[in-house]
C-alpha cells in the first residue's frame, strides 16, 4: 500500500493503514505478544495464511509491526507490534471496549464469557 499524494487530513492515512477486516484484529492479537504465523492463524478464525501475510506485509511497512527470523530448522518466524503499533493498540483497545458494550446491550454476554471479555 502507497501513500497517497492527497488527504484531507492525517486521519486519512490512518484508516488507510488499519482499513479492511483484520488488520485491526492483527493489532489486538498481536498485541497479547509476539506471535509466529502459525499461531496468528490458529487464533483468527477464517483469515487464509495468504491473507495474513499480506496484511503483516502492510502492518510492517507502515512501521506498526516488526518480524523476526531466526536461522535453524525449522526457520523461526515471528512478529510484534513496534511502538507505533503498540500506540494504535490503544485506538483498537477502544473500539473494542465500545464492541463489548454494545455486545452486552444486545445480551450477548455468553459470547463475551467464552470469548474472555467478561468474567
Amino acid at each position: 500500500m502507497k501513500i497517497r499524494e492527497s488527504y484531507t487530513c492525517p486521519l486519512e492515512l490512518t484508516h488507510d493503514i488499519t482499513r479492511g477486516k483484520w488488520k485491526p484484529i492483527l493489532l489486538w492479537q498481536l498485541g497479547k505478544g509476539a506471535a509466529s504465523l502459525s499461531q496468528l492463524e490458529r487464533d483468527i478464525e477464517g483469515i487464509s495464511q495468504k491473507m495474513l501475510l499480506e496484511q503483516l506485509k502492510e502492518l510492517g511497512e507502515y512501521g506498526m509491526v516488526w518480524k523476526s527470523t531466526s536461522e535453524g530448522y525449522p526457520l523461526k518466524v515471528e512478529y510484534g507490534l513496534t511502538e507505533r503499533g503498540c500506540r494504535l493498540l490503544e485506538a483498537v483497545t477502544i473500539m473494542q471496549s465500545i464492541g463489548v458494550e454494545l455486545m452486552r446491550e444486545q445480551g450477548m454476554e455468553d459470547f463475551l464469557r467464552v470469548k474472555g471479555f467478561i468474567g
